[in-house]
């Protein structure tokens, strides 16, 4: 059912227009799962040593923002590619 529809968008749009969608999903799931990561790896983190508990939430901050700006430029990039 999703290769049918995969392969209409496809047929009807092109597939530069395909793989610019393709890749917008990919940006997400990928800064998704790496921030769920972070957050994980940090809770371990904190639960070993609790004294470093506000350096560790900084710096889970700081990279949770990081990957989340990669993930939004990646998304425009592909959002344009889509549209222009």
């Amino acid at each position: 059912m999703l290769l049918a529809i995969l392969l209409q968008s496809a047929a009807a749009a092109g597939l530069g227009k395909l793989g610019a969608a393709l890749g917008a999903a990919i940006a997400v799931i990928g800064a998704g799962i790496g921030i769920g990561k972070i957050g994980g790896s940090a809770m371990e983190a904190i639960a070993r040593q609790p004294e470093a508990a506000g350096d560790i939430r900084m710096n889970m901050i700081i990279i949770a923002a990081l990957v989340e700006g990669v993930a939004l430029i990646a998304i425009i990039v592909c959002l344009l590619t889509l549209f222009l």
